[in-house]
């Protein structure tokens, strides 16, 4: 009982200083193209299938990708297995979906588990 509070604890700290890695990047990235002289963006809404189906698990996707500068999420499907997001800029989609995938999706599963 009492390693599985402190095993999660540390998954949820870690994934507090993952997302803080991401506001970081994603901040720069987003005040690199507002200050552009020249857009060069490719919005895009994309959809990101989701392996998790947990409530909470969803929604803390749905919200830490919402607070990432540059990305928002739109919807969960009705059978809540795909987010979609609009991202400011996604030139390859499937790394932006690898890359929510693995930074938030990964981890929230690891911390339910």
């Amino acid at each position: 009982m009492i390693g599985r509070i402190i095993r999660r604890s540390w998954l949820v700290a870690l994934l507090a200083l993952v997302f803080l890695r991401e506001l970081v990047k994603s901040s720069s990235a987003v005040a690199k193209a507002a200050f552009a002289v020249e857009q060069r963006n490719t919005p895009a809404i994309i959809a990101v299938p989701i392996s998790l189906r947990t409530d909470f698990g969803i929604a803390m996707l749905a919200n830490l990708v919402s607070l990432t500068p540059g990305t928002t999420s739109l919807h969960v499907s009705d059978d809540r297995r795909t987010l979609y997001v609009h991202c400011l800029d996604a030139p390859v989609v499937d790394d932006v979906v690898a890359d929510i995938k693995t930074t938030f999706e990964r981890r929230i599963a690891e911390i339910e588990a």
